[in-house]
């Protein structure tokens, strides 16, 4: 078994239980397209003639001649200039750290966000906070690389020309007057979901000066079971709150808890929570019944795969099988009947412990029975609490009806707040030609997007980082948002403008919010809102309500033989407003490994049936409108299920996001925003997409291990013989262990890598050559046949061996083992041969071909890490287990004379999981955490049969316990 100048083995090596894992369609297939792809990454060593020795000279010749030159070229000297007079509060070199939050639909993002000289570098979850607890998501992890974005809107803008903003409080001023004489008939605001109590408070106010003005709610990524679904269950809008710590069984519809959104790390800390809290076995039971994988299906112990329109037949079904009054047994086939008998069982016997969750592609009817299930085992006010809806404003009428109003010649002024009707709105609406017929348009965005570039007036506003505001979390805890640094740009916050448009001449940043929490607060605002400031938050979450399912008949949507089309907003950049966030374009979406674009995912029959292959060109049609986008066969997709991914197609995102992918917001009805009728047929075109999964391929077995409930993973006999010197013992010596049961391939441990150590982003082009320059890859692997596979993610940094191959084959001694374990990097000594990742059997090293850096005038350039280096053309880097943190720790221990804390030291991978599925620390404490899990029955070592005594090693996945095995 060796790399790089040997022929690899294109067959699947089965592991010890005779499973094959198997990474992409094309492996298993022994698609010869494939093997090509493998003879190109890894070339076979070739054979020559006896008379060949000039042709191999030659191509011996050009191979160095490449290598010198990436190695050699000298790239421009920038000097890095000190302060003349240093300020007195900064420290230089020394990060400060400060409570703030950052946006996502509305919803407060509680973080802890570093700053190096003034400047925001990375931001993490706020760890006192109950809903993160210190964790975090992709999204928070990539919000501070918006605050430098080149394309942000500068300055304000009158019919595309800068004005000035005393050019926008006369043009106010004149509205205003216009609006009072009629007390603003005519007027609307179109906004997005709003949380911040000031701004609410800002709307209520100037609907009282306009009380003939309307406000129209535009949320096109809400997608749990939002007002509509809940008043039809409950009989009054409600926000649900999963309190999944307090599971011992999960049944989800469709609902993908632990997938991107909102709720993902509050769902994946008490999903973790109560799956790990046995040593010996797994705690919680998940169940899934789906029509598209997801990261909930993919850790399922009892996955049914199932169209999406079979959803509420599957909730009657189940509330059948549990007694719940009124529910019939439907039709349903034998695989679905085993998974709902195993399903009702379990929950049987979890009385007031399980919870029943339905996605909106059941829509009402499903949300229904899910409320019964759940009202009939004695959750409700368990394991699923209800509080008044956080988002607001109330009474707020919809963008169809705003359309509608415009269209009808009722609407002369409109103010649209932070969102982009114009892109993210069904086509059906035709939002983007109503706007232009408004005779006065305002638009108050951080973007000039679809949205802006139709208006009259285009507003800039500031960054989170650089805002006072304030807002709520999912759980209603409000935070007082302060800024960390001064606007780059002529900009102003929202509280700014909403103030302007209330009379105020020059409203300054922070005084609307005051005036808040001044009301709030009371006579002790000066302690209290010092305290809010430093801890992140105000205590005190959003009170429960009491409540309960109505009686109502329930109807499901009749079945027909079209195809299930779903709606699913992009893991990676959402709906369309990360589009231009190059750290999240670049980011392998969790499923499909897909980057730099979207596809439409068909199941292996479908594809089979119409002749497509991945990248074939497809056309999806609802109704009169039409789509067309890449095909990708997914593994464990239902049959007449296509699914359609939201964010892409954007025309007016920036230089990094726009032209990217199809837009599927052109064919997405106002009436069903995430399920359809439709069609599928294959078209002219292909294209050869931007995906990862099948990159940095290892050779071996077992690399995502499974054990039942009290069996142990095999332990080797004896150590391997080995030639490596014996390293010289230090005080400390660093290791990590990663639980593979607890990974949900969120990919916030790459994404908190990616802004922790300068990773730079290298476009489609060089990713889809297989130079994607990720420290930390989350591997997706499959076992199983790909009609029903069952998935595995396991996250693959670097190993720092003990005895590594690549520390033996570098000629120049740029990669090198530490007294503390870690295999480090020298870049000023490598001269990029390579010869270290040909040698590595974990395929965990990046080489730069080309200069990635970004321009010395970026604005990007100070989003940079100052602690760590930014890598030049023609070196290797890797992970180095963020040894910036570990000297920092260091250093700080000394100026305080002791040793180092355990815990002291975490890695960015490792602060980011919201499951807590890293764990790093030091080895040689039998007390730290990594001791412990290392002398776990679990405990493994990736591509053991190599003998390179990894320090980076796995905890093997828990089976399910038997009753719920298997796909359905």
């Amino acid at each position: 078994m060796t790399h790089n100048g040997h022929q690899q083995r294109s067959q699947l090596i089965p592991s010890e239980d005779g499973r094959r894992q198997w990474s992409g369609i094309e492996e298993l297939s022994d698609d010869p397209a494939f093997q090509a792809f493998v003879d190109a990454e890894y070339p076979a060593a070739q054979t020559f003639s006896p008379t060949a020795r000039r042709e191999f000279l030659k191509l011996m010749g050009a191979s160095f001649a490449l290598a010198g030159l990436a190695g050699c070229e000298k790239s421009p000297f920038v000097a890095a200039l000190p302060y003349v007079d240093q300020p007195g509060e900064a420290t230089i070199g020394i990060p400060r750290r400060y409570a703030t939050a950052v946006v996502l639909d509305g919803y407060a993002q509680p973080v802890i966000a570093t700053t190096y000289s003034g400047r925001p570098t990375k931001l993490d979850g706020n760890p006192d906070h109950p809903v993160t607890g210190g964790r975090s998501d992709v999204f928070m992890q990539s919000a501070v690389l918006g605050l430098y974005d080149p394309d942000r809107a500068q300055t304000p803008t009158h019919r595309g020309e800068p004005v000035s903003w005393k050019d926008v409080v006369a043009a106010i001023g004149v509205l205003r007057e216009g609006w009072s004489k009629d007390g603003g008939e005519g007027l609307r605001l179109l906004v997005g979901p709003i949380t911040s109590p000031t701004l609410l408070r800002q709307l209520d106010a100037l609907l009282k000066q306009f009380p003939k003005a309307r406000v129209h709610l535009h949320a096109p990524a809400q997608t749990s079971p939002q007002r509509s679904l809940t008043k039809a269950a409950y009989g009054k809008p409600l926000d649900l709150h999963d309190v999944l710590e307090q599971c011992d069984v999960i049944v989800s519809l469709d609902d993908d808890i632990l997938g991107p959104g909102l709720d993902q790390v509050r769902n994946a800390r008490g999903w973790a929570a109560s799956r790990h809290r046995f040593a010996d076995r797994p705690g919680n039971r998940l169940f899934m019944a789906e029509s598209v994988p997801s990261a909930t299906g993919a850790m399922a112990g009892s996955r049914l795969i199932a169209d999406a329109s079979r959803m509420p037949v599957l909730a009657e079904a189940l509330a059948n099988a549990l007694g719940v009054p009124g529910a019939a047994a439907g039709e349903i086939t034998e695989r679905e009947r085993g998974w709902i008998r195993r399903a009702a069982d379990a929950c049987g016997k979890a009385h007031g412990k399980s919870l029943i969750v339905a996605g909106p592609v059941g829509e009402q009817a499903a949300a229904i029975w899910a409320a019964r299930i759940n009202e009939a085992l004695g959750n409700a006010g368990q394991t699923l609490k209800f509080t008044d809806p956080i988002t607001g404003p109330a009474g707020a009428g919809t963008l169809a009806e705003l359309v509608s109003d415009i269209n009808a010649g009722t609407v002369h002024s409109l103010v649209v707040i932070d969102c982009n009707a114009a892109y993210s709105t069904p086509g059906e609406l035709k939002a983007a030609e109503a706007l232009q017929r408004v005779r006065t348009s305002l638009h108050l965005g951080s973007q000039r997007d679809e949205t802006g570039a139709l208006c009259e007036w285009q507003l800039p506003l500031a960054h989170a980082l650089e805002s006072w505001s304030d807002a709520r979390a999912v759980d209603g805890t409000a935070t007082i948002i302060q800024p960390l640094i001064a606007p780059f740009y002529d900009v102003r916050t929202t509280h700014q403008i909403l103030a302007m448009l209330l009379g105020e001449i020059d409203p300054t940043s922070d005084a609307a919010v005051r005036e808040t929490w001044q009301a709030t607060f009371g006579d002790a605002f000066s302690t209290r809102w010092s305290q809010a400031l430093h801890d992140g938050f105000v205590q005190g979450a959003a009170a429960f309500v009491e409540a309960s399912p109505i009686s109502a008949t329930v109807t499901a949507p009749p079945e027909d033989g079209a195809v299930d089309i779903v709606f699913r907003l992009d893991p990676t950049v959402w709906d369309g407003q990360f589009a231009n966030v190059g750290w999240l374009q670049e980011l392998p979406k969790p499923l499909t490994t897909v980057t730099w674009s979207n596809v439409v995912a068909i199941a292996p029959d479908l594809a089979k049936r119409i002749s497509v292959a991945n990248g074939d060109h497809v056309e999806v049609r609802i109704g009169d409108r039409s789509v067309t986008g890449p095909a990708w066969i997914m593994p464990g997709q239902a049959g007449n299920t296509v699914a359609l991914y939201l964010g892409y197609g954007r025309t007016r995102a920036g230089r990094v996001g726009d032209g990217l992918g199809y837009d599927a917001y052109r064919v997405r009805p106002a009436d069903r925003p995430w399920l359809a009728k439709g069609s599928l047929r294959k078209v002219d075109g292909t294209e050869t997409l931007a995906v990862t999964q099948l990159h940095h391929r290892m050779e071996g077995f077992d690399f995502v291990r499974e054990v039942n409930p009290g069996e142990v993973v095999k332990q080797p006999a004896s150590e391997h013989a080995s030639f490596y010197p014996q390293w010289a013992s230090s005080e400390n010596a660093w290791g990590m262990v990663i639980d593979l049961d607890a990974c949900i391939g969120c990919n916030a441990c790459v994404a908190a890598c990616t802004a922790e150590n300068n990773v730079p982003i290298v476009g489609a082009e060089q990713v889809k050559v297989g130079r994607e320059m990720h420290w930390l890859r989350i591997a997706r692997y499959y076992d199983g046949s790909i009609e029903e596979p069952r998935s595995h993610f396991q996250p693959v940094p670097c190993m720092h061996c003990e005895d590594a191959p690549c520390e033996m084959g570098c000629p120049v001694h740029a990669t090198t083992h530490s007294p503390e374990g870690l295999n480090q990097m020298v870049y000023n000594r490598c001269i990029g041969t390579r010869t270290c990742s040909s040698y590595c059997p974990y395929k965990v090293r990046r080489f730069n071909f080309f200069d990635y850096r970004t321009p010395a005038d970026s604005p990007t350039q100070a989003a940079h890490n100052p602690d760590v280096t930014v890598r030049s053309r023609g070196v290797m880097e890797k992970c180095t287990y963020c040894v910036q943190r570990i000297e920092a720790a260091h250093i700080a221990a000394d100026k305080e004379s002791r040793p180092l804390r355990g815990g002291e030291v975490v890695t960015a991978c490792q602060q980011a999981c919201p499951t807590k599925a890293i764990v790093f620390g030091d080895i040689k404490d039998p007390n730290s955490e990594v001791a412990r899990l290392k002398r776990d029955g679990r405990h493994y070592v990736l591509l053991e049969e190599l003998g390179t005594r990894p320090r980076t090693t796995y905890l093997a996945r828990w089976r399910d316990d038997g009753s719920g095995s298997g796909q359905g």
